[in-house]
């Protein structure tokens, strides 16, 4: 049996360890996505391998997202635009040759 397949599905297991998930706490048995309720407190969940076990506490759905995104809170620097070189873009068909005079 080739084991090559196993070690790739462990690889895989091994790099989600430390994922999170905000989870809101609503009652009943109602939707409990995330753009639902984004007033109602999120338990954050760490993922350690096997099972999903309590990590934190967000407020609300915004402050959830800062925990589980840190790397998004800084909008990149924008900056002038490129300069656009004269063409008849990658969609379209290219030019067939002139003929010469």
């Amino acid at each position: 049996m080739d084991e090559e397949p196993l070690s790739e599905w462990a690889e895989r297991r091994d790099a989600k360890v430390g994922r999170l998930r905000a989870i809101p706490l609503v009652t009943g048995d109602g939707p409990k996505g995330s753009h639902l309720n984004p007033d109602a407190p999120r338990a954050i969940q760490r993922w350690n391998g096997y099972s999903w076990e309590p990590h934190g506490f967000a407020s609300n759905l915004a402050e959830a997202k800062r925990i589980l995104y840190p790397e998004v809170i800084e909008p990149p620097a924008s900056g002038p635009a490129p300069q656009l070189g004269a063409g008849t873009g990658r969609h379209r068909k290219p030019q067939a040759p002139r003929p010469e005079r």
